[in-house]
This record gives C-alpha cells, sequence and structure tokens, in this order.
C-alpha cells in the first residue's frame, strides 16, 4: 500500500509548489481525480501562498477515486476530492469517512448530444457514454431521463468508456451521448454537438467535495484548521478575481483563454460561499447515495457530513478582516 499513490497516480504538479516558503512546513497530501474547474481553488491558494502562511504544503496528486479511498484509510493522502466516492464506501462498508468541505453547490456535469438528436425523447435505443453505473450523475441523469417518459432501465444503453474516453467517444459517434464536465462540455459545443441538460439544475447537490477520515481529523486537527483556512482563501479569491483564476485554469487545465474565461463566467455562481453546503443539500446528496447503494437503510447527515473546520476557518477569516 505504501506505493500506491506512486503507482495509480498520472503526475504530481510540480508547478503548484508553493512560491514563499521560508521555513520548514508540514505536508497535506491531497488527491483529486481530475484536473476539473472546480479544483482550481486548491492550486490557487497554493501559488498565491496561502497556505505556506499558515507553515503547510499542499501535495496535488492525480488519483482514481477508488485509489484515494484506499490511501486515505492507510493515511497516505490526508484528503480527497472525491466525496461522493468516500460518501459511498462510508455507507456500504461504515468506513470511517466525512465529507468535510463542498466546493460547489451544482452538478457541474452536462448530458450532450450528437447534433441530429434534438430532443431528450429522441434518446431512445440510443447509447450514453456516462462515468460508471454507479455514479451519483448516471444517477441523476436517470431521473431526468424518467421526466420525459424514457425508461433508463429498458430504453437506453448505458456505455463506461473509461476516463478521459466520454468526449472522443461522443465526437467519433460510438455513443449518442455523453455525460461531460465543464471543459468537455464546452469542446463538445464547439464541435456541433447539443446541450440537453445540465445536471446542476436538475436537482439541489453538491460537487466538488472533500472528504477525510475520522482519525485524521481527530489525529491532525490543527493541520486541518490550517488546509481550511489557506482553502477558503483561494474560493474567496475565485469569487473575486477572475483575471487571476482563469489564467489558473489555462495552467491547470490546459485550455485556451477563451475557453477558460467562458467557464468561469458561466459557473462562478456555482461555488460555495464558506466551503459548505445546506441541510437540503447533503440530504439530496444522500438521497442518490441511497440509490446507488441499495437497501432501505436511514442516511442520516451528521454520519456523513462534518463541516466544523471549514465553518471555523471562515469565521475566522471573516472576524480578522481578510479579503483577497
Amino acid at each position: 500500500m505504501r506505493n500506491v499513490i506512486l503507482t495509480f497516480s498520472i503526475i504530481a504538479f510540480s508547478w503548484l509548489l508553493p512560491v514563499r516558503m521560508a521555513t520548514a512546513v508540514e505536508t497535506v497530501n491531497l488527491a483529486i481525480p481530475t484536473k476539473s474547474f472546480q479544483h482550481v481553488i486548491y492550486p490557487i491558494a497554493q501559488e498565491q501562498g496561502f497556505y505556506a502562511a499558515d507553515g503547510i504544503d499542499v501535495r496535488i496528486i492525480l488519483v482514481a477515486p477508488a485509489v484515494s479511498i484506499q490511501a486515505l484509510m492507510t493515511k497516505q493522502v490526508h484528503f480527497t476530492l472525491s466525496g461522493t466516492s468516500a460518501l459511498i464506501a462510508r455507507s456500504r462498508s461504515n468506513a470511517p469517512l466525512k465529507v468535510v468541505m463542498a466546493a460547489n453547490k451544482q452538478v457541474l456535469q452536462w448530458l450532450i448530444t450528437r447534433p441530429n438528436i434534438t430532443s431528450i425523447a429522441q434518446l431512445k435505443n440510443k447509447r450514453i457514454a456516462i462515468p460508471g453505473i454507479a455514479s451519483s450523475s448516471t444517477f441523476i441523469t436517470k431521473q431526468a431521463l424518467a421526466r420525459f417518459h424514457l425508461d433508463p432501465n429498458k430504453d437506453v444503453v448505458f456505455i463506461d468508456p473509461g476516463a478521459g474516453n466520454h468526449l472522443p467517444a461522443l465526437l467519433s459517434g460510438a455513443v449518442d451521448a455523453a455525460i461531460l464536465g465543464a471543459e468537455q462540455h464546452y469542446s463538445a459545443l464547439a464541435a456541433g454537438m447539443r446541450e440537453q441538460l445540465f445536471l446542476g439544475n436538475e436537482v439541489k447537490n453538491s460537487w466538488g467535495t472533500v472528504a477525510t477520515t475520522e482519525r485524521i481529523l481527530q489525529e491532525d486537527s490543527d493541520l486541518m484548521q490550517r488546509f481550511f483556512k489557506g482553502t477558503l482563501k483561494g474560493l474567496r479569491l475565485i469569487r473575486a478575481n477572475r483575471q487571476v483564476t482563469t489564467a489558473a485554469i489555462m495552467k491547470f487545465s490546459r485550455v485556451d483563454a477563451a475557453l477558460a474565461g467562458r467557464v468561469y463566467d458561466d459557473l462562478i455562481t456555482t461555488f460555495t460561499n464558506d466551503g459548505t453546503v445546506d441541510d437540503e443539500t447533503q440530504k439530496n446528496d444522500l438521497a442518490i447515495i441511497q440509490k446507488i447503494i441499495g437497501g432501505n437503510e436511514q442516511l442520516t447527515a451528521n454520519r456523513f457530513y462534518d463541516f466544523t473546520l471549514a465553518r471555523n476557518a471562515d469565521r475566522e477569516l471573516t472576524q480578522s478582516g481578510w479579503k483577497p
């Protein structure tokens, strides 16, 4: 298990190393599943020296969701941005995991179709590329299809083409529709594809969620508090400064200036104010998890969420008058 991160990581972003590190600092390992728009908070906070100011160095590592959960359990990473996977693991095996922060209050994924499909009803007997059968966005899509009188279990064929292959599969015609993230969504539209649904409008759910273990929360609470403080500085900066954020998106997600600007302008309002979501959103998240795992067990929010440190960090920043 010691080498699991090195084995499964695609790249550790060397350009993310802090720009102001005068003394020895404590390391926080952060596992991310993709270089998506909502994850740009962390490289921005690192580059701006927000973490270094509180004596920590956040190492950002690209890791598959399931592997990041394993790494959390062995404390090879302190946080994973695969929060939904953590909730599923908790609900299935009672793994001591909790979601401790949420970057977004809407799901940043879209259902995009080939140009010849002009309505959701026309998806009958068609193929849809999905992130996985047990993905929360797949279940949200199923709910949406049912509203348009399609039986998601009979009328469409779901295909998981593997990470990074959803847009190519759609563009090539291998599938008729695909669930895509922010950057891929805009690339698809530029190529003539059609937007059918913004999943963020379908139900009030969280996105870009951060999870950790109860052990880390208990044993490293001071380190965690400093991490949240730096991260929320990054969140406040993103909401306030378009120029800095779009430059970071270009570098992080490797997109051009026009696309970075469009992503920012369209989606900046989806970010939370303080890294937390309300009770209704938590309830809706757990309703999706319940459908994924099946069964009749009541899933209570206090078992799966703990926003205490995020709220404390936000309160500290506000009381100190900190602004980006």
